[in-house]
This record gives structure tokens, C-alpha cells and sequence, in this order.
């Protein structure tokens, strides 16, 4: 997989002009070439859909879960013992899971779908999926790795903590790598939520994660996203 970024065709903004809301700019395109560079700078796409616009942000703060921080309930491990994992089995299922319309503030579209699928082929998106014990996908992840980065997009459950689940997994399979570190791995989760604080994340400056995600990308990969 990528551990660095591809050439891109577009030039982004310095992060340093983002918006208040962390917006640097518009437009651009969904290649697989433009959507690694700009998460190597820091950036990463999502739609404005009041607009009907793909924008493009770094938000300061920024939302990390560092990996010793990850917090295991009672729930979350009595749920785990309930279903199995996997990583990379049923992608396109897990995207569209998590793209699903009925779920509210959907930002997902078809071409984010069609984008995060080719960085899939290529070996840059990955999936963790949930199943229950009938063999039915019922909750997972998805994001994108560039060496010692793993950008979690999104997330979806259709029972209770499934979600959770994924990211405990995600959590393990960084934490088992060869050579981990609690300063190694950079687990991005973009903006923070009441959610995602119960979980263990916590929101760090710009410049402190442009600082970490440098150190990120010259590390080598976890084997589970290598490939």
C-alpha cells in the first residue's frame, strides 16, 4: 500500500487558511491520487450537501484516539464475545452500511462510495467488519492507511456496540503491530463527538497532528493494511 502520497493533478491551500469550521477549499476531484495527497497533508474530503459541493478540511482541533487511551466497557466486551471480526471480507458491504440513507446526517455519496472503492483496489482503504453468529454483517469501519496513518471515515452498527467492536478490533490489529508504540500509530478520527470522548479520543491542535502524521508517514504500515 501507498506510504506516501501519489502525485495529484490539484495544489491544496495551506491548512494554516482553513476556515473556523476547519473548510479550506472546494471542488478538485475524487482520484485516488488527489484523495492520498491530501491525506497526507492533513486533509480529508466531505461533502458540503446543502451546496452540492465536495469540500475539503482541516479542522483545528483535530480528534485523535490514542490507542492506550481506548476505553473497554463491560458492554463493549460482553458484546464482543457475541460476534467474530474480520478485516477486508465484505468492504463494499461495510461502505455501504455506513452510507446507508435512512441513518441521519448522511454525508456519504455514490462518488465518495466510488472513490474510497478504487483506494480500496489499490490497497489504500480497509475495512474491519462485525458479524453475528449466523454469519451476518452487522456493524463495521472503514478508512484509509498511508504508513503508520489510519484515518477512520465512518462507522455503522445494526446491534448494540457492533461499532464499537470494529474500532476495538482496529485498536488491537495497531497495538499487535510489529514494533508498536503508543506514539507510533496516528488514529485520526477527525472531529470529536461526546461519542467518540466516551471511547477514549481526544482533540489535539493542527500543528501537534501535522507534527504526528509526519512521523506517521515514515513508518511502515501495520500488516493487516499493507496489502
Amino acid at each position: 500500500m501507498p506510504t506516501s502520497p501519489r502525485r495529484s493533478r490539484w495544489t491544496f491551500p495551506p491548512v494554516e487558511a482553513a476556515s473556523a469550521e476547519g473548510l479550506i477549499g472546494v471542488g478538485a476531484d475524487l482520484e485516488p491520487e488527489t484523495v492520498l495527497d491530501a491525506y497526507a497533508r492533513g486533509i480529508f474530503p466531505m461533502p458540503i450537501p446543502e451546496e452540492g459541493l465536495l469540500g475539503w478540511w482541516s479542522p483545528d482541533p483535530r480528534c485523535v484516539l490514542p490507542l492506550e487511551r481506548f476505553r473497554r466497557s463491560r458492554s463493549l466486551r460482553r458484546s464482543a464475545r457475541d460476534v467474530s471480526t474480520s478485516i477486508n471480507q465484505a468492504f463494499e458491504e461495510v461502505v455501504a452500511g455506513c452510507a446507508d440513507p435512512a441513518r441521519p446526517h448522511g454525508w456519504i455519496t455514490a462518488e465518495m462510495v466510488g472513490a474510497y472503492t478504487q483506494l480500496h483496489v489499490r490497497g489504500a482503504a480497509h475495512s474491519i467488519e462485525v458479524w453475528d453468529a449466523q454469519g451476518v454483517l452487522v456493524g463495521g469501519l472503514y478508512g484509509v492507511a498511508l504508513g503508520g496513518l489510519f484515518a477512520a471515515e465512518s462507522k455503522f452498527h445494526r446491534v448494540t456496540d457492533a461499532s464499537k467492536v470494529a474500532l476495538a478490533r482496529l485498536v488491537d490489529e495497531l497495538e499487535s503491530a510489529e514494533g508498536a508504540s503508543p506514539t507510533r500509530f496516528v488514529l485520526d478520527l477527525q472531529w470529536c463527538t461526546p461519542h467518540l470522548a466516551s471511547l477514549g479520543a481526544v482533540e489535539i491542535s493542527r500543528p501537534d497532528y501535522l507534527r504526528r502524521l509526519a512521523d506517521a508517514l515514515t513508518r511502515p504500515a501495520p500488516a493487516a493494511f499493507s496489502s
